[in-house]
This record gives C-alpha cells, sequence and structure tokens, in this order.
C-alpha cells in the first residue's frame, strides 16, 4: 500500500459558533488513522473574511488558517488546496459532520483503487416534513442522476490540478460542476470516480429549518442553480450571514 497524507480543507465563513463540532468530528476521525503507515491528516482552515472568532476556534483545534478575503467557496477551496501538503485532498463544508470511519474509508480507497476522487452521500435532517421529504427526493435523483453535492468531496493532488480546482466563476453549484469534471477525467483516465454512499456526512440545516418555504424550494432547486450560479447577486443572501 502507498503511503498517503490527508489534507482537510475546510471553507469557513462566520462559523465560530458550527465549527466545533466540525472538528471535532474529523479528529475523532483522524483518530482512527495509522500514522506508522503514512496515514497523517493535516487540518487546513480557509477563513473567509470571517467577522467572529472562526480562526481563533480553527487553531484551538490545531488547524493552519489560511485568509481568504473573496466571499466565494470556489476560491476558498482553491485557497486551501494551495497551502495542503497533503496527497489527498478532502473537502469539508464548515458546518457539516463526518462519521468517524470516513477518513479512513477515504485513505483506503485512495491507497489501493485506481479512484481519482468522489464525494459521500449527504444526510439532510430537516426537521420540516415537507422539506425533508423535496431534499430526499432531490438526493436520489442525484444518484441515479450521478450528481454530487460537494459537503463532503475528494481527489488526489495531481487530479486537483489537472482539473484546476473549483471553478471560481460559480458563485453556486461549483460543487456539482467538480464533481462532474472530476467524472470526466477519470473516465479519459481509464480510472473512475468514487460515491461513497454507505458512511454519510450530515450538513447543518440551519437554513431550511428558518428559511421559509418558499426560498427552500427556489434557492435549492437545480434548474434554478443552473442558470443563475454565474450570478453572484443571487446568492449572497446564502452567504452573507450563517443562520445561528
Amino acid at each position: 500500500m502507498n503511503h498517503v497524507a490527508l489534507s482537510v480543507i475546510i471553507p469557513a465563513f462566520n462559523e465560530e459558533h458550527f465549527l466545533s463540532a466540525t472538528l471535532q468530528a474529523i479528529r475523532r476521525s483522524a483518530a482512527t488513522m495509522e500514522p506508522e503507515r503514512g496515514a497523517t491528516v493535516e487540518l487546513i482552515v480557509v477563513d473567509n473574511n470571517s467577522t467572529d472568532a472562526t480562526a481563533s476556534v480553527a487553531r484551538s483545534f490545531g488547524a493552519s488558517v489560511v485568509f481568504e478575503s473573496a466571499r466565494n467557496i470556489a476560491r476558498a477551496r482553491n485557497q486551501g488546496a494551495l497551502a495542503a501538503n497533503g496527497q489527498v485532498l478532502v473537502f469539508i463544508d464548515a458546518d457539516t459532520l463526518i462519521p468517524e470511519g470516513l477518513l479512513p474509508r477515504i485513505y483506503e480507497i485512495a491507497s489501493t483503487s485506481e479512484c481519482v476522487g468522489g464525494a459521500i452521500d449527504t444526510e439532510y435532517r430537516v426537521q420540516k416534513t415537507v422539506v425533508r421529504g423535496y431534499l430526499n427526493a432531490w438526493r436520489i435523483a442525484g444518484r441515479l442522476a450521478h450528481i454530487a453535492q460537494g459537503a463532503t468531496q475528494f481527489c488526489t493532488r495531481d487530479t486537483f490540478a489537472a482539473l484546476g480546482g473549483y471553478d471560481e466563476r460559480l458563485f453556486m453549484g461549483e460543487d456539482v460542476n467538480f464533481y462532474s469534471r472530476l467524472r470526466q477525467y477519470a473516465r479519459r483516465r481509464k480510472s473512475h470516480a468514487c460515491f461513497i454512499h454507505d458512511l454519510p456526512v450530515v450538513p447543518s440545516t440551519r437554513r431550511f429549518d428558518q428559511w421559509p418555504l418558499w426560498r427552500t424550494l427556489l434557492l435549492t432547486n437545480p434548474f434554478v442553480i443552473a442558470g443563475f450560479r454565474r450570478v453572484q447577486c443571487v446568492w449572497q443572501g446564502w452567504y452573507r450571514e450563517p443562520p445561528r
């Protein structure tokens, strides 16, 4: 088995209240790795111009902090990748909890297979029944269409460089775009992209629990995202102030 070091990259804007839980989950997963076999884990938090204590929280967990002033999640992820030292890059949203077995699984895949990268299934635990059903429907449709969101994605360093990272022209849907290009790249290389469905991550549902139904249905609709993903002003309300 080849030794693989993982760099976990977490873009974060004003996430002092949720980032601790995310980093705790990552540390629990990292603790199950085997450092004597080269399975080291590097933590990088990209402070996306926060106005709260996000950077301090990150440092308290031993994470390296990279500052990015432009509030663009694609750019934040790319800046984190530039600072990373690992052979495998793992991108996790700042409000997403990963299961304990996930990092070892990514390490195993990257070490022993022809997989150039992939994504992890998401489990939305929304309070509102109708929203939960709606998101689960899109989740199933996405799996059938081989579409993957970016709450947690990963790829080898070489693959990331070949793809040019995340598309910074996109202000929404950059994660779906990245996974699509990843799959195309894998096919050209006669390799494959992996989708881990049995260890789903749990993103925060704060927005969906607090937003009116119409806003959730509008801003999570894939057709709306596809049509307006390059229009920054449409998505300013999504990232300007994270809900509590």
